[in-house]
């Protein structure tokens, strides 16, 4: 079973730089690629970076990119997201998910994750 758990959320002023973790357990963690979308109340869940199955393609939504890096640690299971800069706007909830099929680059499309974790909250104070 395929399991997925978040931390290193928590609330910071803007300006601040939050590492958020995702330590992955259940099927060989390197053979997936991995994602960060967010969600806030009302809304759909946002794409925020993806890292292909061996971390040589990243991918950026253009509201994060220069200030957030996703990365991976195939020796820990674990992929990270690096979040600098950061904007009240930037408040969600930030989940890590799993693709369903090996060896990809990457996708901005939620519905191609197939495994996702609890969640994490962000908040971002002005």
């Amino acid at each position: 079973q395929v399991q997925l758990v978040e931390s290193g959320g928590g609330l910071v002023q803007a300006g601040g730089s939050l590492r958020l973790s995702c330590a992955a357990s259940g099927r060989t963690f390197s053979m997936y690629p991995m994602g960060w979308f967010r969600q806030t109340p009302g809304k759909e869940r946002e794409f925020v970076a993806a890292i292909s199955w061996n971390g040589g393609m990243t991918i950026y939504a253009d509201s994060v990119k220069g200030r957030f890096t996703i990365s991976r640690d195939n020796a820990k299971n674990t992929v990270y997201l690096q979040m600098n800069t950061l904007k009240p706007e930037d408040t969600a909830v930030y989940y890590c998910a799993t693709t369903f099929q090996a060896y990809g680059l990457g996708t901005r499309d939620p519905r191609r994750y197939g495994y996702w974790g609890q969640g994490t909250q962000v908040t971002v104070s002005s």
